[in-house]
């Protein structure tokens, strides 16, 4: 009876161990289980996400082919001086349609208080010419011209009312809207290009489309817009200088725990190649010496400091205009400082009997100004702001920031000079000017 039992025991577990065995073999093993809203994730599951709503990604959103051309600067092939010729910029209504037959000449044409709709229905009576509004206009006019060809006067009328016509000779409809689209022929300098465009952009002109190609702008507008742009292309057309900056901003982390002691520039480099100090509400601007440049600032940072590049690029302006340059749209990638704006208002010419650069450059972000600085300076002198506190920026009530790291801004400013083609057609680049033959040219 013992051996019995002892057989059926034998028996019992390896029966058990066959149904573990087989159990073992039907549940499988996993490394890593996770359990999220009672679904089990592995390393063979395909992630689930929440759908998000149809809106542009953030990368599409800031892509610009401006970029590129915005924020990079070749410190190596600088030219503090450069000679463009004089181009033509030139405005271009687009979509006007087909063109108008010929009309017969008027003759005491009278419209007293009327829309342009019925001053065109006037103009056109007997005429196989519909006049078709595709939006309302309620704006009256009056006027009496003695005579004049009716083409002239449709485009005289439908200035008078600030509105745009389109004429289509296949349905003999001219319509009427109150926006209109343009195309710019701009000069083949990009930094014009660039300054014009920032001009634009200042008069609130949006959507502008840029061919970097055939260098042409397509805008579309009203009335106020159409007079907007064209004022800038006249203004920028009769000046004979621009002014561009090259800026480099700069994060300096001291090494111990005392600030950057900005006295040894003196002894460093000299007290001929330090032309100003200019005291801020915050800061101080430093006129300096091409001496002092990104890669000799640079090296005497370095010797107290640890120097970070946050942001680099280029901006232009006409002559007595004024632009700025977003550090956060060319910064290497997002800072504290990102929502800084440095603003140039400057102009080229006399200044006291001296021909200077005569800037105001002021550092301000979405709280407001920070610093301001009037700053008149030789052909070849750079700037370099100096004392903003990295603690401006935050926004924290602590911070591992430390209290001695601060902002440097260094720019270079740029004089563009437009002058006419030579008749014998020859190109003018700023190399062919040098020495007093560059003197004698801005001295003009």
């Amino acid at each position: 009876m013992r051996l019995l039992k002892v057989g059926l025991f034998a028996v019992a577990m390896v029966a058990v161990g066959a149904c573990a065995k087989k159990e073992t073999e039907i549940v499988p093993l996993y490394d890593n289980v996770t359990v999220v809203d009672e679904l089990v994730i592995n390393d063979k599951s395909v992630p689930i996400f929440p759908k998000k709503a149809a809106l542009t990604t953030d990368t599409a959103r800031r892509f610009s082919i401006e970029l590129p051309k915005r924020c990079m600067v070749d410190w190596n092939r600088q030219n503090v001086v450069s000679v463009v010729p004089e181009e033509n910029i030139e405005i271009v209504r687009l979509a006007v349609g087909d063109p108008l037959p010929d009309l017969p000449d008027v003759v005491d044409f009278e419209f007293k208080k009327l829309t342009v709709k019925q001053t065109l229905d006037k103009l056109l009576y007997g005429t196989d010419i519909a006049v078709i509004e595709d939006e309302d206009f309620f704006e009256k006019i009056t006027g009496n011209i003695p005579s004049g060809q009716a083409n002239d006067i449709i485009e005289l009328v439908t200035k008078m009312g600030r509105v745009y016509y389109s004429y289509d000779a296949s349905t003999g409809e001219l319509h009427l809207k109150n926006r209109g689209k343009w195309m710019i022929k701009m000069p083949h300098d990009e930094t014009i290009i660039m300054a014009l465009l920032d001009a634009m952009h200042g008069a609130d002109v949006r959507n502008l489309l840029v061919d970097w190609e055939d260098k042409t702008v397509v805008f579309e507008g009203n009335y106020q817009t159409e007079r907007e742009v064209a004022k800038i292309i006249a203004d920028v057309a009769g000046k004979k200088y621009m002014l561009a900056w090259d800026v480099d901003i700069y994060r300096v982390y001291p090494r111990t725990d005392n600030p950057i002691v900005w006295m040894n520039l003196l002894p460093a480099f000299g007290e001929k190649n330090i032309r100003m100090s200019i005291p801020g509400v915050v800061g101080r601007a430093l006129v300096v010496s091409p001496e002092i440049n990104t890669k000799t600032l640079q090296e005497f940072l370095g010797q107290q400091a640890n120097v970070v590049l946050i942001s680099q690029g280029t901006f232009a302006i006409p002559n007595g205009w004024q632009s700025r340059f977003d550090i956060g749209q060319c910064s290497k990638e997002e800072r504290l400082e990102t929502d800084l704006i440095v603003g140039a208002t400057g102009s080229y010419g006399d200044y006291g009997g001296r021909k200077k650069i005569d800037a105001k450059i002021v550092l301000r972000t979405s709280q407001g100004e920070l610093a301001s600085f009037n700053i008149p300076s030789s052909v070849g002198d750079n700037y370099v702001i100096i004392g903003i506190p990295t603690h401006s920026f935050v926004t924290t009530p602590e911070t591992l920031v430390s209290p001695y790291a601060e902002l440097v801004v260094f720019m270079s400013p740029r004089v563009i000079s437009i002058v006419d083609v030579p008749d014998d057609g020859m190109q003018l680049t700023g190399d062919q000017l040098v020495g007093d033959a560059l003197r004698d040219m801005l001295n003009e």
